[in-house]
C-alpha cells in the first residue's frame, strides 16, 4: 500500500484514516480548481490523490467489519 509519511495506511487508526481522508478530500478540492483555472498543469497528482481517497476508504470500511 501507500506510504504516507512512515506510517502506511493500513496501519492508521480509524480516527487517523478519516482525519486523512478529510485532509485529502480537501487538497483534491482545492487541486481541481488550481487545475481548472491553469494554475497547475499537473493532472496526474490529482489522480493520486483520488486513489489515496478511495484506498483509505476501502480499509475503513474493512476495520468496521
Amino acid at each position: 500500500m501507500k506510504d504516507k509519511g512512515n506510517i502506511k495506511i493500513e496501519e492508521m487508526s480509524k480516527a487517523e484514516l478519516e482525519k486523512f481522508i478529510e485532509d485529502q478530500v480537501a487538497k483534491a478540492t482545492k487541486l481541481r480548481f488550481d487545475i481548472s483555472s491553469k494554475q497547475i498543469k499537473n493532472h496526474r497528482e490529482y489522480r493520486n490523490i483520488k486513489k489515496d481517497i478511495a484506498r483509505a476508504i476501502t480499509v475503513v470500511k474493512s476495520k468496521q467489519e
